[in-house]
């Protein structure tokens, strides 16, 4: 595994060939270790079983990393063909963050492995080709053509550590050992942890825009946090020191959890860390793909939820107050320690980035700055649910990478693992997960009598999502009549009230539509490309509320809310299945639909033309489909021979009317004369933007 190691690369120094190279020669090591990892399954069969319940087959992951590679390059329009849409649509989206994707295994017609390698081997191609003809100029910032190759190969190796964890949850007779590494072989009898002091101060939290690392979007920005004195645990909490919780009752005694975490245990009946067994010949532990006997010097791994229960325990037991580090006091630690970007170590301060084995290690090998494993060994929860730094700005490539975990439901962990690589091992990288996930993660405590503080994103401040908002809900504070009001009766009126009519809204947005149609219809689905948009609705329907601010003047801004009940829309919601699809490459699953509605949809699209010419595939015969555009084209979003009209052709106007009744004249006729709606939308308090919609409806009639 040696040679296949490599750290992320510096982006802003060096010329553009000698950083081509350092790119390709990390993509190859990258997609290498990513194939070597699924090369612990016994069978080709293995990749149809799931190491969790809640996530994809094995399968799913090995297509996953290079459909998105695919789908990003074609995306940011670097490529200009799909390899296998097939495959990029079946493969495109994961479940790990998104509680409203659909996880029913009878939508997904699983293809066989061989067809999913020969897939990866030519997406390799294809990207090689991108990297190798794609103009490079240095730096390599937000907007150069080679962030998204970067984003493609850092996403690939956070899948190396998350799909790791599905691989060690599989039957230990589905896997085979030894072949991804070679696990630490001390175990030593565990340390007794002690409590060192830390000094406060004031931490600046966010990455500057000019980093010449690669991150994610949520590291930027900027936030300062004044951390007070605390003490911390010298060492990450030890198999052996939580054996003490185990054994003194730990999980049955409710008074130690949360009440979330207390839900949990009692659903899980758990009773003990996942990845600990119990025989007659005593405790063992389960690691990626074996089992051997318990390492009480090796870190515990377990849940927030469990890690929280052991430092009220020990809180009760000692009469200090026990916690979780925030992330703000996790970068003092840092700090205090005298850790240094990866870029500039010789060999790794910690058990990291796979130099050292492929499991955990005792707690007490790697001192850094008198404590030991602030980075690496396990991951460590903190007491911080992630959200934006001031300043945070979502990648338009990658849109839904943060926003779907700004809920208060996904805590930070920081410092890295022994399986973590690339940007998982900068200061400034920041993963979250559900509180009752498991990672390679475990923790450290503190003690501190200063309240946690939490940065909450309540109100929606995406500037976008928050004027969808407005466009779809602000008639609560306006006169206008808004478009989703007129879509909707429109719709009634072809409908005629048939409430077992099936429908499909292909421009979710912030979901007014949906809601609207779901009075009297009980199957409408709505579809979104943007996780930005489409966790808004999703939010509307379980909590039945939202909130959002808007544009006042200059700095100043105001707050809405938006309740289901003042629409009389509480009923609805159960009406409607909302998800995250792309319009241009959707599953099989969505057809037979009785009306197709696309609001404003054409002028985003790819391919607008070849969108119309297949849209026939998903109605029934005499169904309906609703087009509202106003044809605003643009060639940075799809090329003009892409375009339906709005060009001329042999020196001859052609209209974008004109355009679609040609691309849909083979299986439709026009069901009524084209009409024009307004479409009006508010920026701010004072400024409104008046846009006319031409509506066409078309009948299938074959």
């Amino acid at each position: 595994m040696k040679n296949l190691l490599a750290k992320t690369i510096d982006l802003r120094s060096g010329t553009p060939e000698e950083k081509k190279q350092e790119i390709r020669d990390y993509f190859l090591k990258t997609w290498a270790i990513d194939e070597l990892l699924y090369s612990q399954l016994k069978s080709d069969d293995t990749f149809y079983l799931r190491g969790d319940p809640l996530r994809h087959i094995l399968l799913f992951y090995l297509g996953h990393t290079a459909v998105f590679f695919i789908n990003k390059l074609y995306l940011a329009r670097l490529i200009h063909k799909r390899v296998n849409p097939r495959f990029e649509s079946i493969f495109a989206i994961g479940v790990d963050e998104m509680s409203w994707d659909d996880l029913d295994n009878n939508h997904y017609e699983w293809p066989p492995v061989s067809e999913v390698r020969a897939y990866r081997d030519a997406a390799k191609e294809v990207i090689l080709g991108v990297i190798d003809q794609t103009p490079l100029e240095m730096p390599i910032d937000w907007d150069n053509p080679f962030w998204m190759v970067m984003m493609g190969i850092e996403h690939e190796r956070i899948h190396l550590e998350t799909s790791s964890v599905l691989i060690r949850q599989l039957p230990l007779d589905e896997v085979t050992a030894g072949v991804f590494g070679q696990r630490c072989p001390t175990v030593d009898e565990a340390p007794e942890n002690e409590l060192l002091p830390v000094s406060g101060a004031i931490m600046k939290l966010g990455k500057p825009w000019d980093y010449p690392l690669y991150g994610w979007d949520n590291e930027y920005g900027e936030q300062q946090e004044e951390v007070a004195d605390f003490e911390a645990a010298k060492y990450l909490t030890s198999n052996h020191e939580f054996l003490a919780f185990v054994e003194d009752s730990g999980y049955e005694t409710e008074s130690y959890w949360t009440e979330e975490g207390w839900e949990w245990r009692t659903f899980k009946n758990a009773e003990m860390p996942l990845f600990w067994r119990k025989g007659e010949n005593g405790y063992r532990l389960r690691l990626v793909a074996e089992e051997i006997a318990m390492p009480w010097s090796w870190p515990v791994e377990v849940n927030y939820l469990e890690a929280k229960a052991f430092c009220n325990w020990k809180s009760k037991k000692t009469g200090k107050n026990y916690r979780l580090p925030t992330e703000a006091e996790w970068y003092r630690l840092h700090k205090v320690a005298r850790l240094e970007e990866v870029t500039k170590w010789g060999d790794a301060p910690g058990n990291i980035n796979l130099e050292y084995w492929a499991s955990p290690c005792p707690v007490n090998i790697f001192e850094q700055g008198g404590f030991f494993d602030v980075i690496g060994n396990v991951w460590q929860w903190t007491e911080t649910p992630i959200t934006g730094f001031p300043g945070f700005k979502v990648h338009p490539m990658y849109d839904d990478f943060s926003t779907p975990t700004f809920d208060g439901k996904h805590n930070l962990i920081k410092g890295g693992s022994w399986i973590s690589t690339g940007n998982e091992t900068t200061i400034h990288s920041r993963y979250a997960f559900r509180r009752h996930f498991y990672q390679h993660a475990g923790f450290r405590y503190i003690v501190s009598d200063a309240p946690v503080t939490i940065h909450e994103a309540e109100y929606e401040t995406d500037v976008e999502v928050a004027l969808s908002c407005e466009h779809n809900w602000g008639d609560a504070y306006a006169e206008e009549n808004n478009m989703p009001l007129q879509l909707a009766s429109l719709a009634n009126d072809l409908l005629k009230g048939d409430e077992e009519a099936r429908i499909l809204d292909l421009n979710a947005d912030t979901g007014r539509l949906a809601f609207e149609l779901a009075r009297n219809y009980r199957d409408v689905t709505a579809l979104d490309f943007t996780a930005r948009m489409i966790r808004v609705p999703i939010h509307l329907q379980e909590q039945g509320f939202t909130r959002y601010t808007m544009k006042d003047e200059g700095e100043l801004v105001f707050f809405r809310e938006v309740l289901l009940a003042d629409f009389d829309l509480m009923e609805a919601r159960d009406n409607i299945r909302f998800m995250q699809a792309d319009a241009m490459n959707l599953k099989p699953q969505f057809t037979g639909y009785d009306l197709i509605i696309v609001p404003g949809l054409l002028e985003e699209l790819s391919d607008p033309s070849l969108f119309l010419s297949r849209i026939d595939e998903r109605l029934n015969e005499g169904g309906y489909l609703l087009l509202a555009s106003d044809y605003e084209w643009d060639a940075d979003k799809a090329d003009p021979d892409k375009w339906p009209g709005g060009f001329k052709r042999d020196g001859e106007p052609v209209t974008s009317l004109d355009g679609i009744k040609q691309l849909l004249q083979p299986h439709f006729e026009l069901h009524v004369d084209p009409m024009d709606l307004k479409l009006v939308m508010k920026t701010s308090s004072r400024v409104t933007v008046n846009r006319q919609m031409e509506v066409t409806i078309w009948k299938k009639i074959s």
